[in-house]
């Protein structure tokens, strides 16, 4: 049988979560630019996309560029802002005939206007989508999230809208700049590093995590099946013994 014959659609992980890795390494085994890995791996996230949409996956999140990315190369960086723009114009339509619904996180204050005129557009053009989910998260950290959420919560104690002891857990998920996304079930990422990288650290917390030494532009949606057969095959006990859950 095939991975995605192997699945049980009624046991699928409400939420994927992907760690995007290895376009770099990809482009440098074939004595090309970064940037052409990044180009490529633009093909597997559209694949990895209609597969999710496919078999009925509701939420899919992409760490698309990380707050420390803004680090690297300034022809790097301008390369990949680029993609970014073309990516959407290109891809507006696929998402509307797929019923995917365009969302980002992350301080997008950041972004180029041009970038960020785009990806506004395409959101406000998929808004009413219903079938996926698709997140990128863009100039995004995790710990600035969690910072950005306590102060928005401090300074509601502050301004005597909320008191401290109405703080918990639901009430500061509330505050994170993912609020009203689901908690990730599952989180892959390719190219065999196996750390989460500051990416949705709250999130995260009773996700499974799975780690595939493949690079992602050679990632398909096999592959994401794959994961997900995994997925399933694990018992997740959330605190309780293997005898509770039985």
């Amino acid at each position: 049988m095939t991975n995605v014959e192997l699945i049980d659609r009624s046991k699928l992980p409400r939420h994927i979560a992907i760690i995007m890795d290895g376009n770099g390494r990809w482009a440098k085994e074939r004595g090309k630019l970064r940037v052409f890995g990044h180009k490529r791996g633009v093909d597997s996230v559209r694949d990895v996309l209609e597969g999710a949409v496919e078999i009925g996956v509701p939420f899919l999140t992409l760490y698309t560029f990380s707050a420390e990315n803004w680090n690297r190369p300034k022809l790097e960086v301008a390369a990949l802002m680029e993609l970014l723009v073309s990516s959407i114009g290109k891809e507006t339509k696929r998402l509307m005939s797929n019923g995917v619904k365009l969302n980002a996180i992350g301080n997008l204050d950041l972004l180029p206007a041009k970038a960020l005129a785009h990806l506004k557009q395409c959101m406000e053009e998929t808004a009413s989508n219903t079938k996926c989910t698709l997140t990128l998260a863009l100039s995004y950290s995790s710990r600035w999230e969690i910072a950005d959420a306590a102060k928005k919560i401090a300074q509601s104690v502050q301004q005597g809208l909320l008191k401290a002891d109405d703080i918990d857990e639901a009430l500061f998920a509330q505050h994170l700049n993912s609020y009203p996304l689901p908690d990730p079930e599952l989180m892959i990422r390719t190219s065999g590093e196996q750390r989460i990288s500051n990416y949705l650290l709250w999130q995260l917390a009773y996700a499974e995590l799975y780690f595939t030494s493949k690079l992602w532009p050679d990632f398909r949606r096999d592959d994401l099946y794959a994961a997900i057969v995994e997925f399933q095959n694990r018992e997740r006990r959330f605190g309780l013994t293997s005898e509770q859950l039985k």
